[in-house]
């Protein structure tokens, strides 16, 4: 068991990150521009966090300037770089890290493109409890199974910042494994992770029929 040295959350700010810095090989575009409705998966990420999280954080890398060229400037919005986002997701959540560092924040709520059916509900469950726990780690768990987004108690930066880059945030979820916190949420939008053309195919599909039915794909965390 991991040494407990999580303190409450000092401050009640909470910042969000996505993800959206990757070269989306398995899906052959840019994730973060896939049209879903009359909006991008980028854009709906954007939206949701709106209002809920301070700062919001997108970290960008292949195709970046193309990529902020179609989304265009957002209000409250601030895209960060980052030039090694080759090396994986963890290098660019170090980015937003580095970047967060003096900030008052108790947080950050990270998730990534290419989980674009992110509520506003699982969002309030999980920093509901966040704020109400010293956990250094929130996960939101649907029938069972973990996904996305996943808070971290800002006691944890300095060790994300840390761990290596080929071993990703994994090793530090791991590494607190019996002091983070699970929240089952009845939204198995949590799990839909989308990755390649079919996965995509399937949710414009339910997306059409039902405009929030989500697919049960699986966890990442």
């Amino acid at each position: 068991m991991a040494s407990s040295s999580i303190q409450p959350p000092s401050s009640q700010n909470v910042a969000g990150i996505v993800l959206a810095a990757g070269e989306s090989s398995r899906m052959g575009r840019d994730k973060a521009l896939l049209p879903l409705g009359n909006k991008t998966f980028l854009l709906h990420l954007i939206e949701t966090f709106e209002g809920v999280v301070s700062p919001l954080l997108v970290v960008l890398g292949h195709h970046r300037q193309y990529i902020q060229e179609q989304i265009g400037d957002i209000p409250g919005v601030l895209f960060l770089s980052n030039p090694d986002y080759p090396q994986g997701q963890l290098s660019s959540l170090q980015v937003a890290l580095r970047h967060l560092k003096g900030e008052s924040i108790s947080g950050a709520v990270v998730c990534l493109v290419d989980h674009p059916l992110l509520s506003l509900k699982v969002i309030d469950s999980l920093l509901e409890r966040f704020r109400e726990s010293s956990a250094p780690i929130v996960i939101p768990t649907f029938q069972g199974r973990r996904g996305h987004p996943v808070v971290f108690n800002s006691s944890l930066f300095e060790e994300l910042l840390n761990a290596p880059v080929d071993q990703g945030a994994r090793v530090v979820v791991r590494r607190h494994g019996e002091e983070l916190k699970l929240v089952e949420v009845d939204d198995g939008g949590i799990l839909a992770d989308i990755d390649r053309p079919g996965e995509y195919a399937e949710l414009l599909k339910n997306w059409s029929r039902t405009s929030r039915r989500k697919p049960d794909l699986p966890e990442q965390f």
